[in-house]
């Protein structure tokens, strides 16, 4: 039998990729639910700001208008569809006992959920993950924002140096996370960011095998559509860690 790599965070967290939507809609508050009563420990969502800077969850960033697409920085939250919910509504109907990934959509996004979490209560903020594609995002944002964990969300074909370097520009920038698309990891890499105490996400795994293989590789946290799959594999693997 293959040997589990060590993963950094003991157990992984498991993330609910915009809720569980392979089972109800998308970054709604019913996906959300659903997705904490069938086990996940933190819940994925993508964050956009209103035109009167309240945070929501919704992925692309839009509503239509008739034939018209509006974007929803344009619009006061009053004024968007029902089931777009806000930050603050995850919190309300969900609790704040899990674990948070949010795509940061839009730089304007920081300050807005920083509010929101913090008033969360204490150490809400710590069990948060941004997640940005932009590294300059992220070290801008670090000093005001040292209670929440920053992740850098990227592909390994779009890195600008090696994959060394880049995890000791992460450690240097105080970014906590190298968040990749799953077939963009292996043991080696996981090994290699841990080696300088950056934390290995991985998204994308929709498959039993997938999340398997990523949970024997030492992965500090998986992302799947699929939480009753991914909550069935991490029962099995994280079952047998240390065994």
């Amino acid at each position: 039998m293959q040997q589990r790599l060590p993963s950094h965070l003991d157990p992984p967290l498991a993330f609910a990729h915009r809720g569980a939507r392979a089972h109800a809609p998308d970054n709604t508050i019913e996906a959300f639910t659903l997705a904490r009563r069938l086990g996940a420990t933190g819940i994925e969502s993508d964050v956009w700001v209103t035109s009167d800077g309240v945070p929501v969850l919704v992925h692309d960033g839009i509503v239509r208008r008739g034939i018209r697409r509006v974007p929803i920085s344009a619009v006061a939250y009053r004024d968007l569809p029902e089931y777009i919910p806000t930050l603050a509504a995850l919190y309300a109907e969900c609790g704040n006992d899990f674990d948070v990934s949010l795509d940061m959509k839009t730089p304007e996004a920081y300050e807005p959920v920083a509010e929101v979490v913090r008033a969360q209560g204490v150490g809400v903020a710590r069990r948060t993950w941004l997640c940005d594609p932009d590294l300059d995002h992220l070290v801008a944002h670090r000093n005001t924002m040292a209670d929440f964990r920053l992740a850098h969300s990227t592909r390994l074909s779009k890195l600008d140096v090696t994959p060394e370097l880049h995890a000791a520009r992460l450690a240097e920038f105080g970014v906590d996370v190298m968040n990749m698309h799953h077939t963009d990891w292996n043991g080696g890499l996981v090994v290699l960011f841990h080696r300088f105490d950056i934390l290995a996400f991985s998204w994308g795994l929709q498959l039993d095998h997938q999340l398997a293989d990523a949970l024997q590789m030492g992965i500090d946290a998986v992302y799947s559509d699929y939480v009753d799959t991914m909550m069935d594999v991490m029962a099995h693997e994280v079952g047998s860690l240390g065994t």
